[in-house]
């Protein structure tokens, strides 16, 4: 099946898959090839790319959409990051700040904003460390 993932900025990713999990708003969500027809939100986390004999890929997206229609599936999110696009200290430190801001609750902190940067920068780590220490063949991730 075909995959195509968007942000404004860019296509960021255009290839046959074997299969996709994404993190939905209610969970992970595989897509299989000839998947049924679905739109569905997607939250900050890591999107997994299958392609038969290779190597997973995994992306950091921040949110957006995920649509499956005519064995195509289509992500519009708001940002998506491969790992070697990902500058680890500077997440880490974006991490730290957000957790600052909801531990210190000031009048000021929107909560929603700083638990969204938190689950942003959970994910970026997420993807970028796993570039540094790959899962260990047939452990699926």
């Amino acid at each position: 099946m075909k995959l195509e993932i968007v942000t404004a900025e860019r296509l960021v990713y255009s290839e046959e898959v074997s299969g996709v999990v994404a993190p939905g708003i209610e969970g992970e969500l595989g897509i299989l090839p000839h998947h049924a027809p679905l739109l569905t939100i997607l939250k900050p986390g890591e999107l997994r790319i299958m392609k038969q004999g290779q190597e997973d890929a995994y992306l950091a997206v921040s949110g957006g959409f995920l649509e499956v229609m005519a064995n195509r599936v289509v992500v519009l999110a708001d940002t998506a990051e491969r790992a070697e696009e990902i500058d680890e200290a500077r997440a880490q430190a974006a991490m730290k700040s957000a957790q600052e801001r909801v531990t210190h609750r000031a009048a000021d902190v929107d909560l929603e904003r700083a638990m969204a940067s938190i689950q942003r920068a959970q994910a970026r780590l997420k993807v970028v460390r796993r570039r540094r220490h790959p899962p260990q063949a047939g452990g699926g991730g």
